[in-house]
């Protein structure tokens, strides 16, 4: 039985970390939406307009910089705004990571080296997401010409 507490447990931070990779591009995307959100509920729109908002905010800002990245045609636009989504993506790998490491372990400086480090797997994992969307978008572009 104990054993399979310690197989769940890993499974749990296995699934976790899966699903940090996966949603950390939209990291600024939700942060942009939950700030419109609580700036609309305390303006008095009420629960269901300020999730209305914050919705609609936070699709507007994932569909911009999609369409930023397809339309701008300088390769360094593109990185400035490609950072502009990883920098947030990098800061919840940071605070995720240092989450599951005091969990796991006492030692204050490993818990930190072991931050930065899936802060930087996760910005990794980010930034080749995005640049995997600029890629799609100028081969698309490429191929309609």
């Amino acid at each position: 039985m104990f054993v399979l507490g310690i197989l769940a447990s890993f499974a749990a931070i296995a699934a976790m970390c899966w699903l940090l990779f996966n949603l950390a591009v939209f990291a600024l995307p939700f942060l942009v939406g939950l700030h419109t959100g609580i700036w609309a509920y305390g303006t008095g729109a009420g629960w269901l307009g300020a999730i209305l908002v914050g919705g609609f905010a936070a699709g507007l800002t994932l569909a911009i910089g999609q369409a930023l990245i397809m339309l701008v045609r300088p390769l360094w636009a593109r990185f400035v705004i490609a950072l502009i989504f990883v920098v947030p993506a990098v800061l919840a790998g940071f605070y995720a990571t240092l989450g599951i490491t005091r969990t796991m372990m006492p030692s204050e400086t490993w818990q930190m080296i072991f931050a930065v480090i899936g802060a930087g797997a996760v910005g990794v994992s980010a930034f080749l997401r995005i640049a995997g969307m600029a890629a799609d978008s100028s081969d698309g572009s490429a191929a309609g010409a």
